[in-house]
């Protein structure tokens, strides 16, 4: 079985959920998992986790994420993107600074309500399914951050635009905000997810290179272990009289563990845990009050 995760280009047309099952049939393994819903038009950035490695397809998706996306101002749709039917058509008044001033004010963060066409769920029921049926309900706002936004082209009605943002962020309902904002509607044109974490646009891979790897027996060159998405974290070996306990996943004691560096650790930090052999076993948390390391993800081969 292959573990670890490969970072997929997902094109137009797909949905996250015909990428994993492709691949499974690529790969010929079941335990495969994607790491963040895409839209079917929207391509770029889609890290998919196989093996032990789908254990960490929560973690990913909480990571940061970057995208580029395309805005036409002077039309809203029921999608929020040009895939939908269009509710209202408008003539764009506004000025190429007011536009700008516009994009840049969402930077820092807002509160966000998804779309409705979304797979979020109310009381069970998936937001689009809901949609699909004319029924619209009632979403909660939700906290987004947007640490920056670079205008790359504004060619009036449409603003291209590069932004970082959270985990929840919709790309969509964004720029949607923002002709709510200018006065004139907007709905997305276009999105490229250009990163998420550690995983970046230029080294992504498209399905039919990974049918090429398959056959020329290279994919495990282009997988990436689940330790590098945690290179950040601080790295812990546990010593070699103490690696039993280590592979039946207890709780480590401080002293039971050596640290590649001299550091202070704070209570709940993420710490990557390689056995005597300096091979990744898992991704544990520190415990202040007990001064131990608890088990929050195993990686046993």
């Amino acid at each position: 079985m292959v573990n670890g995760i490969i970072n997929i280009y997902k094109e137009a047309g797909y949905t996250s959920h015909d990428v994993v099952a492709k691949l499974r049939g690529i790969v010929r393994q079941r335990k495969i998992g994607h790491t963040g819903t895409l839209d079917p038009d929207a391509t770029g950035v889609l890290p998919v986790c196989l093996g032990n490695a789908t254990k960490l397809c929560d973690m990913l998706t909480d990571k940061s994420k970057e995208y580029e996306a395309c805005m036409l101002l002077g039309v809203t749709t029921d999608t929020q993107d040009m895939s939908g039917t269009v509710l209202t058509e408008s003539t764009v008044q506004c000025t190429e600074q007011e536009v700008k001033d516009a994009v840049l004010s969402f930077v820092g963060g807002y509160d966000q309500i998804p779309p409705m066409y979304s797979a979020l769920k109310v009381n069970g029921k998936k937001l689009y399914e809901l949609a699909r049926k004319g029924i619209e309900v009632e979403r909660q706002a939700r906290r987004v951050e947007i640490p920056s936004i670079d205008i790359i082209e504004c060619n009036l009605p449409e603003i291209r635009f590069r932004v970082s943002c959270s985990k929840g962020t919709y790309i969509r309902a964004l720029c949607a905000d923002i002709g709510d904002k200018l006065g004139c509607g907007a709905a997305m044109k276009s999105l490229v997810r250009t990163r998420v974490g550690v995983f970046v646009l230029e080294e992504a891979w498209k399905l039919s290179d990974v049918e090429k790897m398959v056959a020329e027996g290279t994919l495990l060159e282009h997988i990436t272990a689940s330790d590098q998405v945690f290179m950040e974290c601080p790295k812990v070996v546990v010593k070699p009289e103490f690696d039993k306990i280590l592979a039946n996943g207890n709780k480590l004691n401080i002293n039971q563990v050596r640290f590649e560096k001299e550091q202070a650790l704070r209570d709940g930090e993420i710490l990557r845990v390689y056995d005597s052999r300096d091979i990744f076993t898992g991704v544990y948390t520190y415990v202040a009050t007990e001064r131990c390391l608890k088990p929050y993800k195993m990686f046993f081969e």
